[in-house]
């Protein structure tokens, strides 16, 4: 039986060591991390690993259900993959693991509420532009990912892993930019597919 820690924060700058140092003193033998959006699974990487990779009686640690999720169905099909496998999901703050009757049952509840607290969290940020719109002093988000270094860099023959690292930013990112190019003007060209 192995005790899995999964490690998650949403953006770049965010800091992993809280939920490392608190995963680590929780007896975790392996601890994976990402930093990417807990928005949906797609590129999320290090969780689809772990899971790949549970034997019975295992034990994926996270210290909050959100670490795991924003998405109630996301969340609850992780907990199904664990449990196929014969493993289980424990969550710290609160306390709950699927390893009980109830566990199941709670956890869909808080991946209600971690739902709706992203619904909430993106109709008040929708709310602040609008007014600051109203207002006119929106100017907008500041780009991320530098799409021209990532396009210039892919052009002249580099790898996504050494574009990732000179841009600052994830190889899934780097994907993203390489499959929804832009043209000369700097406006993103619509693929085949669009």
């Amino acid at each position: 039986m192995a005790r899995i820690g999964y490690a998650r924060v949403s953006t770049l700058d965010q800091d992993l060591q809280v939920q490392l140092d608190r995963l680590r003193s929780e007896g975790c033998q392996i601890v994976r991390c990402e930093k990417v959006s807990g928005a949906s699974r797609h590129g999320r990487t290090e969780l689809a690993t772990i899971i790949e990779f549970l034997r019975e009686d295992d034990e994926l640690i996270v210290t909050r259900l959100d670490r795991l999720g924003r998405d109630t169905r996301d969340v609850l099909n992780i907990v199904h993959e664990c449990e196929h496998r014969g493993a289980y999901v424990t969550v710290l703050e609160p306390h709950v693991s699927t390893k009980g009757e109830m566990g199941k049952v709670i956890l869909t509840v808080l991946g209600m509420v971690a739902q709706l607290e992203r619904r909430f969290i993106k109709e008040r940020q929708r709310e602040g532009i609008e007014r600051a719109k109203n207002l006119g002093v929106y100017k907008g988000g500041s780009r991320r990912v530098n799409r021209d270094l990532v396009e210039r860099l892919f052009n002249q023959g580099v790898g996504p892993s050494a574009i990732a690292a000179s841009a600052g930013c994830s190889r899934m990112q780097v994907y993203r930019i390489l499959q929804n190019p832009t043209d000369e003007s700097g406006m993103h060209v619509a693929s085949k597919s669009e």
